[in-house]
């Protein structure tokens, strides 16, 4: 699962073994937590922790095209 981005204290990773059915997505961690931000819409699909939402949704604009050419670059143009 390589890290594809940074920003504070929130990595970004694309794991290399996702399930098929999944949309395309991007696992963020931070503080011994991890919420997955779905790609193709922008969306959580968890729940972050109260008081982090927006940190996280900034820290992933600023990315977003690079964490999406890598995902590609795993898992193809799906």
């Amino acid at each position: 699962m390589p890290v594809v981005a940074r920003e504070g204290e929130f990595k970004f990773l694309i794991y290399t073994r996702e399930q098929p059915y999944e949309p395309p997505h991007v696992h963020v961690q931070f503080g011994g937590e991890e919420v997955r931000i779905d790609l193709n819409s922008g969306d959580f699909m968890d729940e972050p922790p109260a008081g982090k939402r927006r940190a996280i949704l900034e820290a992933y604009r600023k990315h977003a095209r690079k964490i999406r050419k890598a995902w590609a670059r795993y898992h193809g143009g799906r």
